[in-house]
């Protein structure tokens, strides 16, 4: 685990050659957290994140506020409640369900006030949680399930059919599941919860996320138990005492997308309010966010570069707004100036993450949050390196170059991909972003581009390989790429450039909707310019370099 970096002298320059400023270490030619660090528990201790994140919350008494709350319908879920409902359903899926501890359990549903407990009951005896978007089509599902080799699915009544046959599966809508929630309790109290599960180690898999990583092709991220608790020891550590003792924050991420879940687990450990923006709400977009919002009084949000985008235009009130933790793409420089104009109070602190990294840095006071377009500074407990793509050579303060990373939150790997973990991972251990960047002489990271080809549509990851093969299953065309387009609201779109067979008169509504019929939604190609050739490498590599200026030109004089 790396430490963060220690007191600097007078001259700035901090004992064992650590810049007190930057944080970049001469010796090791790597960048240390300016943060202080964060005792974790030790790693052989089993530990699962369900008993540490409750461990937090003995700490002091029981919150009497909500865990969770329904944005649309104000349902909520005590604390109390919601610890009795994860031990009931832990039972219920041992001894009823027999799952156990390494099984993977694929949850294919939409935010709703029973996820969360799903989760925690799941980890709480050591089984593997796969979430999933459930606007996935059913060809993208079946390929998700044998990723992770799940056993099990949850899902409700509306993406059940997406389920490969022969799947064993629970819905979450029915009466058999809800029946699961009110077990009656042995009369040992919550505390007996860690007494009824299965010994779990931090190393024991506690989630399975589905990346693109550096590449196109989809892939299935194991992440452990410690990755978790060392993200909430963290936001523990930093925010873990409510300034008014109801902290309210709202989830703006989906609960299967990496950020989302995180959030969802870290709010418990934090005993603040969840604020869920259920399909009601979500179905209204950003309005619908905003709204929600300002009529549960949140004190935090987390947003994608959209919703904050949308916060500027609309008239919205949100005066106990203090908090706005934005990430997923980038957040153009003038929506960020124009949010801070308008909203004076409120702290807008950008992030940076990945799925297989998770938190890598983030801006937590008002001070780091006037860095305009930075994505804060590196987080605590976080090492990381900025290399030469080409060299590998390490590189110092202000110069731009893949960033590496390394910590107790970085996945402990690809499910059933050597090939994959042997590019992702050097042999020190580095994890390897894809991902072009610099950090600045005060420690501030700057992501300035991708070295990956992924395009990031309003924070979900669009993986372009995967489109140019579904367009090249269209008969008329011999030929696609597609490329990412700056937009603002949903900060990139995807445009493929497509060759088509001569004579062909498919047209550009044609081609977008044999996609539309084989993708999720978000994939979706947003435009399409005809293209007499796709430049390549003598191995066959899309030249994308090349099309760059043409996809500007092209579309922009269609849009």
């Amino acid at each position: 685990m790396a430490t963060s970096a220690p007191a600097a002298n007078a001259d700035g320059a901090a004992p064992g050659g650590v810049d007190g400023r930057s944080g970049f270490c001469e010796v090791t030619r790597t960048f240390r957290s300016l943060r202080p660090p964060v005792p974790l528990p030790p790693t052989d201790s089993p530990l699962s994140f369900p008993e540490f994140a409750f461990s937090l919350l003995a700490s002091s008494p029981t919150p009497a506020h909500p865990a969770l709350l329904d944005a649309a319908t104000g349902e909520a879920v005590s604390f109390p409640a919601f610890l009795s409902q994860v031990r009931a359903l832990a039972g219920a899926l041992r001894s009823v369900v027999r799952l156990g501890r390494g099984d993977v359990a694929f949850v294919l549903a939409p935010t709703r006030l029973d996820v969360p407990v799903l989760y925690f009951a799941l980890l709480s005896f050591g089984a593997v949680v796969s979430p999933v978007n459930p606007a996935l089509t059913a060809d993208e599902v079946a390929r998700l399930v044998a990723l992770s080799g799940a056993s099990v699915a949850f899902a409700v009544s509306s993406t059940a059919a997406k389920l490969p046959a022969g799947l064993p599966a629970v819905l979450l809508d029915s009466d058999h599941f809800r029946s699961f929630l009110q077990k009656q309790s042995d009369g040992r109290g919550e505390e007996g919860l860690a007494a009824d599960t299965a010994v779990v180690r931090q190393s024991d898999t506690a989630a399975i996320q589905y990346s693109s990583g550096t590449t196109g092709r989809v892939k299935a991220a194991a992440l452990p138990h410690r990755s978790f608790i060392a993200m909430a020891a963290g936001s523990h550590a930093l925010l873990g005492k409510p300034r008014r003792g109801r902290e309210r924050s709202l989830l703006g991420a989906p609960m299967f997308h990496s950020m989302g879940f995180y959030y969802t687990l870290k709010g418990v450990a934090l005993g603040h309010t969840t604020v869920m923006l259920t399909d009601a709400v979500a179905r209204r977009g950003v309005k619908g966010v905003i709204e929600a919002a300002g009529r549960w009084a949140v004190s935090e949000m987390t947003a994608s570069p959209p919703v904050v985008v949308a916060m500027v235009k609309e008239r919205c009130h949100l005066e106990a707004l203090e908090r706005v933790v934005c990430g997923g793409a980038p957040l153009p420089r003038t929506a960020a100036e124009s949010f801070r104009r308008r909203f004076p109070n409120v702290d807008l602190c950008m992030g940076y993450g990945s799925t297989e990294a998770g938190g890598i840095s983030l801006m937590i006071q008002r001070e780091e949050c006037g860095r305009i377009c930075s994505a804060g500074r590196v987080s605590e407990n976080v090492e990381v390196k900025i290399v030469d793509h080409v060299t590998g050579e390490a590189l110092s303060v202000g110069q731009k170059g893949e960033l590496l990373v390394r910590g107790p939150a970085v996945m402990a790997g690809y499910v059933g991909d050597e090939e994959a973990n042997a590019s992702s991972f050097d042999s020190e251990g580095w994890l390897r972003t894809g991902d072009l960047c610099y950090i600045d002489q005060d420690g501030f990271l700057f992501v300035v581009d991708r070295l990956k080809e992924l395009i990031k549509y309003k924070g979900y990851q669009v993986p372009p390989a995967e489109l140019e093969l579904v367009l090249q299953s269209l008969p008329e065309v011999i030929d696609a790429a597609v490329m990412p387009y700056p937009h603002e609201e949903a900060g990139q779109i995807p445009v493929a450039l497509v060759v088509r067979q001569p004579g062909s008169k498919v047209t550009e509504a044609q081609v977008m909707d044999h996609v539309a019929q084989r993708v999720a939604p978000y994939k979706k190609i947003r435009k399409v310019l005809f293209v007499d050739s796709i430049p390549k490498s003598p191995a066959g590599k899309i030249l994308r370099r090349q099309l760059t200026n043409h996809v500007q030109a092209g579309a922009v004089s269609r849009m």
